[in-house]
């Protein structure tokens, strides 16, 4: 009884997430439904398997291009001669693993120094480029499943961005470094730090730092890998939960190392690679979380049951009716188009399902992108031309022509546009008069 009442429970929360036709408009409670819905759909993420595929994956690949991808980053900072101040990060990094983990920053970092990038020659440093390239190639595919992106950039657009993104970020990271450095060595802060509550206050910003700063790493990734338009706030709040979340995995991590006598004694020498692996599984899980959060709240529509929404027929029509009248309905009032991104939030439905739909009647001419940055819908000819059954049509066409390879057996009574075909029975169509007549193509 206990366990039906649970179960009960635990569908009424669910319907309650998915199925609201009235969520809350006031807050606190905004957030709570909002929070409740993110939670829900990456939780359904994790269990699904996706995320933890493109972690493990992650982790294979960081281990192939850690060395090449420090390399190429410390070159730059070394011209500079501003390479020490990145390297406390390294062993931060690594300081969740104990003793050992001390030990293999300064393997890494004897690899790095022993790479010398100006005498690889022309076909080492293509190497070493493209294992760099490759490796946040596997990042930007990890965030465009995450944002449900199809396409990946141009190979051209791959080499340029990802290589400012390599070399610029370490430079960026430094040049906060120094800033904040020199704002904590000033003359008034220091007469700042010798009054209360003000030198409590900065006391705890400086050690608050580390984690700002890998917030705010973060938060670039988030907003600059993927292959689409990342707003800022949403970013900075998965980079905010990340960046906590990692904070808080890494003393977690390092009090679990500290009792990991048993996997001493198991694997023995071995032992330091296999926690090493888990170590990166776990940072790789809590960036693609924290992208996977910043995704949800950008797009509150994309939350449902399943990842992959089931695009039924009935689904395909009610989404075009709907989006045709949230178009034409200010047309005709002379108000202003709407973007095609606001009206994917407010239809509450997956975004790429929106998309798929409005892409449709884009291409049969029943919508028409505008505005300066072509992000309005408006309709695609005089409302007096665009009948409900142009709609209807545009949502059921068959855009990959594979209607006509269907075996040509149906009779002319059974065309799925017949008026009134709907209401026969198998039974009348198939008595000898009606077998009689012979099988007709499908009417487009």
């Amino acid at each position: 009884m206990a366990s039906l009442q649970l179960k009960d429970r635990l569908s009424q929360t669910e319907r309650w997430i998915l199925e609201n036709p009235d969520p809350p408009k006031s807050r606190p409670w905004t957030w709570l439904y909002t929070s409740a819905r993110t939670l829900y759909a990456v939780g359904r993420d994790v269990v699904s398997g996706q995320l933890t595929l493109h972690a493990m994956s992650l982790v294979y690949t960081t281990l192939l291009s850690i060395v090449p991808l420090m390399a190429l980053s410390f070159s730059v900072l070394k011209a500079l001669g501003v390479h020490e101040r990145i390297e406390p990060f390294l062993y931060q990094f690594f300081q969740p693993l104990g003793p050992q983990g001390v030990e293999l920053a300064d393997k890494v970092l004897t690899f790095v120094d022993n790479v010398k990038v100006g005498v690889l020659g022309s076909v080492g440093l293509a190497l070493l480029v493209y294992t760099v390239v490759a490796l946040v190639q596997k990042v930007e595919r990890s965030f465009n499943m995450i944002w449900r992106v199809p396409d990946m950039r141009s190979l051209g657009e791959r080499f340029s961005n990802y290589l400012s993104v390599i070399m610029i970020g370490p430079l960026l990271m430094v040049s906060a470094i120094g800033i904040s450095a020199t704002i904590f060595s000033s003359a008034v802060v220091q007469q700042l730090i010798a009054i209360e509550p003000f030198g409590t206050a900065v006391l705890m910003i400086s050690r608050l730092m580390p984690v700002l700063l890998v917030v705010g790493a973060f938060t670039f990734a988030y907003v600059l890998i993927p292959n689409t338009n990342v707003k800022l706030r949403y970013a900075l709040i998965g980079g905010l939960i990340a960046g906590v979340a990692w904070q808080t995995a890494g003393l977690v991590f390092a009090s679990f190392v500290a009792g990991s006598a048993k996997y001493a004694a198991i694997y023995s020498s071995f032992a330091i690679g296999i926690i090493l692996l888990i170590w990166l599984y776990i940072n790789w899980m809590i960036l693609l979380l924290g992208s996977s959060i910043a995704f949800y709240l950008q797009n509150p529509g994309s939350v449902s049951k399943r990842r992959e929404v089931d695009l039924s027929p009935e689904l395909q029509e009610q989404v075009a009716l709907v989006l045709m009248w949230k178009v034409c309905k200010p047309f005709s009032e002379g108000n202003k188009a709407p973007q095609q991104e606001k009206l994917e939030q407010e239809m509450r439905v997956p975004g790429e399902v929106t998309r798929r739909i409005s892409d449709k009647l884009i291409r049969q001419g029943l919508l028409n992108l505008a505005g300066s940055s072509g992000d309005r819908l408006v309709p695609g000819r005089a409302l007096e031309l665009i009948r409900v059954g142009d709609v209807l049509d545009a949502a059921r066409k068959d855009e990959e022509g594979l209607v006509p390879s269907l075996p040509h057996v149906l009779p002319k009574e059974l065309s799925a546009y017949v008026v009134g075909a709907r209401d026969r029975t198998f039974a009348e169509l198939l008595k000898p008069s009606s077998a009689s007549v012979a099988p007709q193509e499908l009417v487009e």
